[in-house]
C-alpha cells in the first residue's frame, strides 16, 4: 500500500494561532497481525497500550535505603498530603534534565531508568523523574501512576488511533484523599481521585499544570486500569493577575506611582518563569521597557518581586516616576491615559490579511484598579463612557469615577479556554479591537 500526500503549502505564521503540529497534516496507520501471530507489537486499543507500557515502567520504581531515608526527610515537617507531594516534587523538580536514550529497539525509549540510578545520579529525563518522584512517594504511602503526554499541542493526540508512538513527555498522577484540593485533581473511574502534576517543569508547583499540558488525552500507566484519560483545564480565576496603581499627577504633566501586581496559577507561573529565567539586570531592564512603553520618560525607583512557590503566586511591585506623562494643551487642558501599562498576554489579530487558522485563546482573569490624584485646581472634563463587552469566549469590562479629587479606573478581562474557528474570527477580532481602544481612550483634565 502507498499512501501519499501532495499540494502541501506552508503554514503562515499567525498571532495566536494552533501550534504548527495541530495545522500540518499527518498519516498514521495501525496493523493487527494474523491471530495467533507471535513477536509482532500491535495495539487494538488503549487498554492494550496501558498495560503494555505499565509493564516497562513497573520495576522501575523499587526503593533502596537512601533513597527512601531521603523522601522521608523531606516529608519530616509535612503536616498534610500535599505538603507531602509538595516537599518531593520541589525535589523532583530541581534535579538535573538530561535526555539520553538507550536501548531503543526494546522499549528503551518508553522504559525509565531505575528511580535508585535516577536518584543517586541527581539527573535524568521526564519519565526519569517521574518515575522517582513515584518512587518516593510510595515510601511515604501515597501511589501515583506515570502519563505518558504530548508536550506543545493539546490537540496532538488522537483517541483514534491507540498507540504509545503518539506522545513525547511523560508526568504524573498522584492519588489524592478529599482533603486534597487543587485546580488539577480530577475523577478517574477505575482509580480514583488524581492529581496531574509535571516533575520535569521547573516554574508550575503542585497543584499546577503547565497550559501545554492542559485539556490533553494522557495515557494513564496503571495496568488494566488504564487507559487514556483527559487532563483539567483550570478557570479563568485560577490563572489570575490582580493589579493596582497609585498614582499622583502634576501641574506640569508628571506622574509618580507605584504598580502592584499579584498573580496566581498559571499567570504565576509566567511570572515566576520570567524572573528565574533571566538575570536580575535583564530582568530589570525588561521591566523598564514595558513601564517605559506606556509612561513616556520613566524613571524606575525600585523593583521588588516576591515569589510563593508553595501557594502558586507571584507579587510584583513597582515605584517609578516621570516628568512628561500627560500632554499640556493650551495651558488649560490637561490629558492623560488612565492605563499606563499594556496586558502582558496581549493578543493582537491583524486585518490586512485573510485569516486562515483558528484563534487560540488561554484560559485567565485580569482585574485591575487604578487610582490617580489629580492636580490641584485640575477638574475632569471629559472621561471615556464605561465598556462592556460579552462574548461566549470571554468579558471585558471599564469604569471611571471621580470622587474628592482623585479618578478611580477599573478594568477586567476574562477569557476562557477556547479555540475560535476561521469562520467566527471577525468576533474575536471585533472583541480585541474594542478592548484596544477602550485601553487607549484618553482622560481630559480641566481648570477650574
Amino acid at each position: 500500500w502507498t499512501w501519499e500526500l501532495r499540494g502541501l503549502f506552508p503554514i503562515p505564521p499567525e498571532p495566536a494561532a494552533p501550534p504548527v503540529t495541530n495545522l500540518a497534516p499527518r498519516l498514521a496507520y495501525s496493523y493487527q497481525p494474523p491471530s495467533g501471530t507471535r513477536g509482532v507489537l500491535s495495539f487494538s486499543n488503549w487498554s492494550s497500550v496501558a498495560q503494555w507500557s505499565t509493564t516497562h515502567v513497573a520495576s522501575q520504581a523499587a526503593a533502596n535505603d537512601a533513597l527512601t531515608s531521603k523522601a522521608r526527610e523531606l516529608t519530616s515537617g509535612a503536616t498534610t498530603e500535599i505538603d507531602r507531594i509538595r516537599a518531593i516534587g520541589k525535589y523532583v523538580q530541581g534535579l538535573t534534565y538530561i535526555s539520553i536514550q538507550t536501548n531503543l529497539a526494546k522499549g528503551g525509549g518508553y522504559k525509565p531508568r531505575a528511580a535508585t540510578d535516577v536518584f543517586a545520579r541527581s539527573y535524568g529525563d521526564c519519565k526519569d523523574k517521574a518515575n522517582l518522584m513515584l518512587a518516593m512517594l510510595r515510601t511515604v504511602g501515597i501511589e501515583s501512576y506515570l502519563m505518558a503526554i504530548y508536550a506543545g499541542d493539546p490537540t496532538y493526540v488522537r483517541e483514534e488511533y491507540p498507540t504509545p508512538s503518539q506522545f513525547n513527555h511523560c508526568i504524573l498522577a498522584v492519588r489524592v484523599s478529599p482533603a486534597t484540593e487543587a485546580p488539577t485533581v480530577f475523577d478517574n473511574a477505575s482509580v480514583g481521585r488524581l492529581m496531574a502534576f509535571d516533575p520535569t517543569d521547573p516554574y508550575s508547583p503542585v497543584g499546577d499544570l503547565p497550559d501545554h499540558l492542559q485539556g490533553s488525552l494522557a495515557l494513564l500507566m496503571a495496568g488494566d486500569a488504564g487507559g487514556l484519560v483527559r487532563m483539567p483545564v483550570t478557570p479563568p480565576d485560577a490563572n489570575r493577575l490582580d493589579r493596582t496603581t497609585e498614582a499622583k499627577l502634576g501641574l506640569d504633566g508628571s506622574i509618580t506611582g507605584r504598580i502592584s501586581e499579584r498573580s496566581t496559577g498559571s499567570r504565576a507561573v509566567d511570572a515566576r518563569a520570567r524572573f528565574e529565567s533571566e538575570s536580575r539586570t535583564d530582568y530589570d531592564a525588561r521591566i523598564n521597557r514595558w513601564i517605559g512603553a506606556g509612561v513616556p520618560g520613566a524613571r524606575i525607583a525600585k523593583i521588588t518581586p516576591n515569589d510563593d512557590r508553595v501557594a502558586n503566586r507571584f507579587g510584583l511591585d513597582i515605584e517609578f516616576a516621570s516628568d512628561r506623562y500627560a500632554q499640556m494643551m493650551g495651558g488649560r487642558l490637561y490629558v492623560f491615559k488612565p492605563v499606563l501599562v499594556s496586558r502582558l498576554q496581549r493578543i493582537e489579530l491583524r486585518t490586512d490579511e485573510l485569516r486562515t487558522q483558528p484563534v487560540v485563546l488561554e484560559s485567565q482573569a485580569l482585574a485591575e484598579t487604578a487610582r490617580f490624584e489629580l492636580p490641584p485646581g485640575m477638574v475632569v472634563d471629559e472621561m471615556p463612557d464605561p465598556v462592556k463587552i460579552d462574548t461566549s469566549f470571554g468579558t471585558y469590562v471599564t469604569t471611571y469615577e471621580v470622587k474628592e479629587g482623585v479618578l478611580v479606573f477599573t478594568r477586567s478581562l476574562t477569557l476562557k479556554r477556547a479555540t475560535i474557528p476561521v469562520a467566527e474570527f471577525e468576533s474575536a477580532r471585533a472583541f480585541f479591537t474594542k478592548i484596544r481602544d477602550a485601553e487607549s481612550a484618553p482622560v481630559v483634565l480641566v481648570r477650574k
